[in-house]
Order: C-alpha cells, then structure tokens, then sequence
C-alpha cells in the first residue's frame, strides 16, 4: 500500500471500532502514527493494540469530546507524544432514535446529539488548530458527517447535528484555508457496523434500495477519509463528499415501481421522469 502519510500524526475520535478502527487502520497502514481515541478508553486500547500487533503505530487515549478538559488533554498528548499534528478526523458522535412522536423527543436526548456529533467536532477542531497550523501546509480536518445530514432518512437530532457539521466544515474551510488547514466532510450512507449486530435482516433490506447493490462497509468510508486528507486532495476544501453507494442519486424503489409500470408500455420505457409523465 502506497505510504502517503509517512511522517503523519493523526489523531481520529470515536476510533474505538466501526469506521474509527478502519479510519485508524488505514492510516497507520500508510505509515501514520495514530492516537485512537474514545470514550471508551478500554475499547480504543484494543484497537490500538490491534495495529501494534500487525507492527502499526498506534497509541490510545480515552476521550470524552462532550469535555472541552478532556479534548485539550488530547492534544496534549499528541503534541508531547508524536510533536506535531498533521490530521484530526472527527468521528466521534451522539445518537437517540426517534420516538413515534416528535414531541416526545426530551430536550436530553437532543442535546447530548448536537453537543458529542457537532460541538464536539468543533472542540477539537478548537484545540487542535495551534498544532495543525504548525503543520507546514500539510494538515487536514476530516469530519464525519452522514446522508442524514444532506436529505430526510430521518431521525431528527442526529440529522440536525449531522448538517451542522456540513455547515461547519465550509465555515472552518474558509477560516482555515490561509492558516494552510484543509477542512472535509465525507458523508457515508449505511455502513456495515459493530451498531447493526443483531439487525443483519434490516441491513440486507436497505441494501435492495442502493443503486450499487449494497450497504457500505467502514473501509470504504476510511478510504474516503485517507484520500481527503492525502496530498492527492491538496487542492480541496470545503466539500461534503458522500459516500452513499449512490442513495443520495435518487428514490430507486420509486425508479423501480415507475419502470414496472411501463413494462405494457414499451414505447414509453426510455422515459419514465418523476413528476413529468406527459412528453413535452
């Protein structure tokens, strides 16, 4: 595997398993060193033994990114451990799931969704700058955003916080552009996660409704997040970059219910368009 961040110091929240633990794998497999950091310290010491154990360098930390204390102490560990910050990947969040009602939603669970998924991401983004602008032109912010954020799949305050961090990523982009600092967002669909165990039958029904024919999995969310902070990327910032298997491209049961319905109708097959049945 190429080594592009040969030299890196990388710091990734929530890394403790998922498309942390993937994110972390990829980029010490590229020659980064990582602190894998989560508010499970237990957890991100496992998946940092892990990469030491495939001769990886990785260092764990627990961090609780809803404490502005406890973030701070991060970065104090990066800058004493490794003297230098060239990536921080936010992918660290909050999720309550919806209840029938909407008012039923208590103002706990919304709270604690928007302040761990996006005033968290700004906390390290915060407290990570000083290192980051003293990285030479090189460093990057890569945030962890979702589809949720960019259209309705509902769940309201994990939605919310989820187009926060998009509209963070370009206030910061701007911000950060002359400080040499790079700022993305990558947007992933429905990913293959420890989250889903025991919910197998619900991931392989959402995979009938993606144009490419399946859920994600964290190594192609990892992928995404190594290139946007890569040299290859060096001339973008700002962007939102889903990596959806194409669910954001359109409703493909509605295509598919509408393409059935012209099956008796051959003439009319090449054209099926959502909300102009009639031809011009």
């Amino acid at each position: 595997m190429t080594r592009r961040f040969e030299g890196y110091a990388v710091l990734i929240t929530g890394a403790g398993r998922g498309i942390g633990e993937a994110t972390a794998r990829r980029f010490a497999s590229e020659g980064a060193r990582v602190l894998v950091t989560d508010l499970d310290g237990e957890r991100a010491a496992k998946a940092a033994a892990g990469l030491r154990a495939d001769g990886l360098t990785a260092d764990s930390l627990a961090c609780d990114v809803g404490d502005a204390a406890a973030v701070e102490a991060a970065l104090a560990f990066v800058a004493e451990r490794y003297g230098r910050l060239d990536v921080l990947v936010n992918n660290a969040y909050s999720f309550h799931p919806d209840p029938p009602l909407v008012e039923d939603f208590p103002d706990e669970a919304w709270a604690q969704d928007l302040d761990i998924t996006l005033t968290g991401a700004f906390r390290c983004v915060r407290a990570a700058m000083p290192l980051l602008t003293a990285a030479g032109g090189r460093a990057s912010v890569v945030s962890v955003g979702s589809v949720n954020g960019e259209q309705d799949f509902g769940n309201h305050a994990y939605s919310a916080a989820k187009a926060g961090l998009a509209g963070l990523t370009r206030t910061l982009a701007g911000h950060c552009a002359a400080r040499g600092v790079r700022v993305n967002l990558v947007a992933p669909g429905t990913i293959r996660t420890p989250g889903w165990a025991g919910r197998e039958d619900s991931l392989e029904r959402a995979a009938e409704h993606y144009p490419l024919g399946r859920v994600g999995r964290p190594e192609d969310i990892a992928a995404a997040v190594a290139f946007l902070a890569s040299p290859d990327a060096s001339w973008i910032t700002g962007v939102t970059l889903p990596v959806d298997g194409g669910i954001l491209i359109g409703n493909l049961g509605l295509r598919q219910a509408l393409s059935r319905s012209t099956h008796d109708r051959p003439d009319e097959v090449d054209d099926v368009v959502v909300g102009e049945p009639e031809r011009a």
